[in-house]
């Protein structure tokens, strides 16, 4: 690769828009719920108590209904993680998590078209359906 004033300049603009982005307001949302999400005791135990019956029903998972609890581990699984889901604290950083991730899907594809609109953007997010993605099937026709 040649480095000449173009890279460099485009190099700045991607520094200016890496810090306009740390500086916004989701990023700042987002950090402060995800530092408030891992110093809370009541969380951490929450989690504690899904990942132990997690693991509990991952070790006879296999078996399926030959293991004996199969369905009282099942079903405990199933409230450990509802009762993770239905936190206040962990339903308000995901919320938190899916806006920023968002705000990244658009930037992302603002960045992509301004270059050319043939580029494809591949966003996690199955509602980010103005994207292009992938081929679409038509690329395998002859």
């Amino acid at each position: 690769m040649i480095y000449n004033d173009d890279v460099l300049e485009i190099e700045n603009l991607v520094d200016d828009l890496s810090e306009k982005l740390l500086d916004s307001q989701l990023v700042s949302i987002y950090v402060d719920s995800y530092a408030e999400l891992n110093h809370n005791e009541e969380v951490g135990e929450i989690v504690t108590h899904f990942l132990s019956r997690k693991e509990a029903f991952e070790r006879i998972e296999a078996y399926g209904d030959y293991a004996p609890d199969y369905k009282e581990k099942r079903r405990d699984v199933r409230k450990a993680k509802r009762r993770l889901d239905t936190n206040e604290m962990v339903a308000e950083f995901k919320y938190n998590e899916t806006s920023l991730q968002n705000m990244l899907d658009y930037v992302t594809f603002d960045l992509a078209s301004s270059i050319s609109k043939d580029i494809k953007v591949d966003a996690g997010n199955p509602f980010f359906e103005f994207a292009k993605r992938g081929c679409g099937g038509s690329c395998h026709v002859s």
